[in-house]
């Protein structure tokens, strides 16, 4: 996102109640994101090859981008010719450097 990119007028979306006095403009629409987490599922798929996949979740805020792209991965797997081992794991981070 260029500096100068405006953005999208928030009432083109729906924003939870407890937000709208908060939220000013819309960067980046949930569906791009998604888009975005489903191409980069893919490209961890083929750059992997058949190699085993190690997906290490920092919680408390990775969460949801971890599950998401976990559910195209896995899909991806069933879906595709031949099945690749995935190990998740979580980590907790007490502070950032």
């Amino acid at each position: 996102i260029k500096d100068e990119n405006s953005g999208y007028n928030k009432n083109l979306f729906c924003i939870p109640k407890h937000y709208e006095e908060d939220v000013e403009r819309v960067f980046i629409p949930h569906g791009l994101v998604l888009d975005r987490t489903e191409r980069l599922a893919r490209d961890i798929m083929q750059d992997m090859g058949s190699h085993h996949i190690v997906a290490l979740c920092v919680l408390k805020g990775g969460y949801k981008f971890f599950a998401d792209l976990l559910d195209h991965i896995k899909a991806l797997n069933q879906n595709g010719d031949k099945s690749v081992p995935i190990t998740v794991d979580f980590v907790r981070i007490k502070s950032y450097c």
